[in-house]
């Protein structure tokens, strides 16, 4: 096929030898099959800011690190260098996750380079030979729901103990591979710790998960483990390979406001004793 325009820097650097066809067109970006040598691999173009029905919601970038100060303050201000340098940020998430997530055992796709905006990686493959299907698109048994939804919780927890919580995971960005399921799609990744809404954003990946495969296996709807997953992190005491119980007893105990204003008012009176205190002193020391 015709070569895009946005793949013809990398064929001219020596990267990519030929544009097989397109794959798939995504809210965030459009992903062409490649040969590269011999090796058969996957190019993903970033689509541009207001190409992209996928936006940069503050949720997901909050807490990202920039190191160099010129472009944090370019970014803050929202000048044009400023708005080029938050999408180059926002394309190389998706690179630094695979790599940290690949070296924590998480199964993702293999990237192998970064160049002019694309990225290019390994093209997954199903038991075929041809390009895996997206799980939204099998028919499951309950018992392979079950094996599946138990696969993907533990893949989570890999991810959560490297860091990273997806923060768009559902049936629509995990593959079939020939060797198991694969989880895609990671621009808009969380940092945990930096991140706020990091919590949330783990358990809504893991209702989505816990509904998509309830339609096969209607127990799993009841099971919570987003926030039996969060708490354990919370503690420190989640590891790669803990058992989950899928419950979570969350504390009903309604707050004790009463105490807490008490405590509010004891602070309040303390802080004016201490300001009354040092308006008598310096009044001593102007007599």
């Amino acid at each position: 096929m015709k070569i895009p325009k946005r793949i013809e820097p990398l064929v001219e650097e020596g990267l990519v030898d030929e544009v097989i066809c397109q794959l798939m067109s995504g809210k965030e970006a459009m992903v062409y099959v490649v040969r590269c040598g011999e090796a058969i691999r996957c190019a993903k173009v970033y689509k541009e800011a207001n190409a992209r029905s996928f936006r940069q919601s503050v949720d997901y970038t909050e807490g990202r690190r920039v190191k160099n100060s010129r472009r944090a303050r370019a970014m803050e201000k929202g000048t044009r260098y400023g708005r080029k340098a938050q999408e180059d940020a926002w394309r190389s998430v998706e690179v630094d996750s695979l790599c940290r997530l690949a070296a924590a055992g998480v199964r993702v796709p293999q990237p192998y380079n970064f160049f002019e905006g694309v990225l290019l990686m390994e093209l997954v493959t199903g038991v075929n030979g041809a390009a895996a299907p997206r799980l939204n698109d099998l028919a499951l048994t309950a018992e392979e729901a079950r094996a599946h939804h138990l696969t993907l919780v533990r893949e989570v927890v890999r991810m959560l103990c490297a860091g990273i919580v997806h923060g768009d995971l559902s049936e629509y960005n995990v593959l079939a591979g020939s060797d198991g399921l694969v989880i895609i799609d990671l621009p808009q990744a969380i940092d945990a710790a930096a991140n706020n809404n990091a919590r949330s954003m783990l358990v809504r990946d893991m209702d989505n998960l816990a509904a998509y495969f309830g339609r096969f296996a209607p127990e799993l709807p009841a099971t919570d483990y987003g926030r039996e997953i969060w708490s354990l992190y919370q503690s420190g005491k989640l590891l790669p390979e803990i058992k989950l119980t899928g419950h979570f007893e969350r504390d009903e105990k309604p707050a004790d406001v009463s105490s807490v204003m008490r405590e509010v008012d004891a602070a309040l009176k303390e802080e004016a004793e201490r300001q009354r205190y040092k308006r008598e002193m310096a009044n001593r020391a102007l007599s």
